[in-house]
């Protein structure tokens, strides 16, 4: 059992709103989450990520692993400036 941290998709159509969640990887993306990170919205004009960076630092010293969306957006807030 692998531990992933992705995205789980909530809102309704057309107006997505994202979780941040870690889940075990072989079960369904939109399945039971083991833990809820954060939220990611990305209708909002600055593209809201918030995540308690902590406790993903702790699961990834853990072995868990990012997926390619949640990675990509991790690289991208850690781009931008902080205001």
């Amino acid at each position: 059992m692998g531990v992933c941290i992705r995205l789980k998709r909530l809102g309704s159509k057309h107006k997505p709103y994202f979780r941040v969640v870690a889940s075990d990887s072989q079960r369904p993306t939109q399945g039971q989450a083991l833990e809820h990170l954060g939220v990611y919205d990305p209708l909002v004009k600055e593209k809201a990520l918030r995540v308690d960076t902590a406790r993903v630092a702790e699961l990834r010293r853990c072995g868990a692993s990012l997926s390619p969306s949640v990675a990509r957006l991790f690289k991208r807030a850690a781009d931008q400036p902080k205001a």
